[in-house]
């Protein structure tokens, strides 16, 4: 897998075997935070107003102003947010490659500014980056509120009208972006068309996990594993990929009913698009239309129509071939995450406790999915 991947789950199992870890206080965060921005500051400046974010269930992050004491600046307070782990996640990432794709990224899609990284903790509470705070909202305030995590949003026909575009030409604006041209992101290994490599250390990845997390054998997750390197696809083209991609991980502008910001990047990796397509498209995370027949996407808009949009937009083909292949993937890590890692978490060793539990439930849905899709192939 890749190193700093590897570091990282090093560094969770360290902490696993120590003593048991607390979130941090308000206190402890501001202080943290006041450590990392004079390490790379010298200009004198107070955090003000920090406020805890809710919502989310793997990071801790903290909203303040930084306001700078120069006399005669006159600059206004920076809005900005930290982003911290938790003792423990639901999914273990690095702060370090979040913070790369963000820089890399930016100026292409819409994203915070990216200002500092504490990669292994050394002035915070724990590894975590300050970014920039960017307003809209994750979900309607007019209609039916969304289930955890961005489950189950109700858009409604006039915001689908403008937000279903625009969350289709973001992805595929992401996908268009030329690794080759990006820069420095060390904390990324090489990726390469015509190699299936990407694929095979994400599978890896998440076995590993598995292996460290879970409290009781499940074999589905290893014959899915096995199937998923055998069957691994070779890249026809390279692209970022977001990982995480779907409602409940944007802002947006009501008004407009445009994307603010692209959130949540932790899950990033360079490999291949329709990893991105075929977990934004799972029917766990969209809804029937008021027709009572037609899926929609993320709550956003019918598949045949993504697709379509994407392809104009993108410039790239969408296969039904490899689309099969990460049902296949995106279940099987779901599963590793649902039934391994969430259920070993939930005890109370992160902030999202409940919501925690809540994921750990239904992880046992989407091991049926797994099975049916794993059955269709084998």
């Amino acid at each position: 897998m890749e190193a700093e991947i590897d570091k990282v789950l090093r560094a969770k199992l360290r902490r696993r075997g120590g003593p048991k870890l607390a979130a941090p206080s308000l206190a402890e965060a501001v202080d943290g935070c006041t450590r990392l921005i004079a390490a790379h500051v010298g200009r004198p400046f107070e955090v003000r107003n920090p406020r805890w974010f809710h919502g989310g269930a793997s990071k801790i992050q903290m909203a303040f102003e930084l306001v700078w004491d120069d006399a005669t600046s006159g600059e206004p307070p920076q809005a900005l947010v930290l982003r911290m782990d938790p003792p423990a996640s639901i999914v273990e990432t690095s702060r370090l490659r979040e913070f790369e794709i963000l820089r890399a990224v930016r100026g292409v899609v819409p994203v915070p500014e990216c200002h500092w990284v504490d990669p292994d903790g050394t002035h915070l509470h724990s590894p975590g980056l300050i970014y920039g705070y960017v307003p809209g909202v994750a979900k309607p305030t007019k209609h039916q509120a969304a289930q955890v995590t961005g489950v189950g949003t109700r858009f409604g026909p006039d915001l689908r009208a403008t937000l279903g575009p625009d969350f289709v030409d973001q992805l595929a604006a992401i996908h268009r972006l030329d690794v080759a041209a990006m820069g420095e992101i060390p904390g990324f290994e090489p990726v390469a068309p015509g190699s299936n490599a990407s694929i095979i250390r994400q599978v890896n990845w998440w076995r590993r996990v598995w292996e460290e997390d879970r409290l009781e054998d499940f074999p589905l997750v290893n014959v899915a594993a096995q199937w998923l390197v055998a069957n691994a696809p070779r890249l026809d083209h390279v692209s970022v990929v977001h990982g995480d991609y779907r409602t409940g991980n944007f802002l947006f502008d009501e008004a407009s009913g445009r994307i603010t910001a692209l959130l949540d990047w932790e899950l990033s990796v360079l490999g291949d698009r329709h990893q991105d397509l075929s977990w934004a498209s799972g029917r766990h995370l969209g809804h029937l239309a008021e027709d009572g027949k037609t899926f929609l996407l993320g709550g956003l808009l019918p598949l045949g129509e993504f697709f379509a949009r994407y392809e104009e937009s993108s410039g790239l083909s969408v296969d039904p071939k490899r689309l099969k292949y990460f049902d296949i993937f995106n279940s099987y890590i779901a599963v590793v995450h649902m039934l391994g890692t969430a259920p070993r978490v939930a005890d109370g060793a992160t902030h999202q406790d409940v919501v925690v539990g809540w994921l750990s439930m239904i992880g046992h849905p989407i091991a049926e999915q797994l099975r049916r899709y794993l059955e269709e192939v084998l």
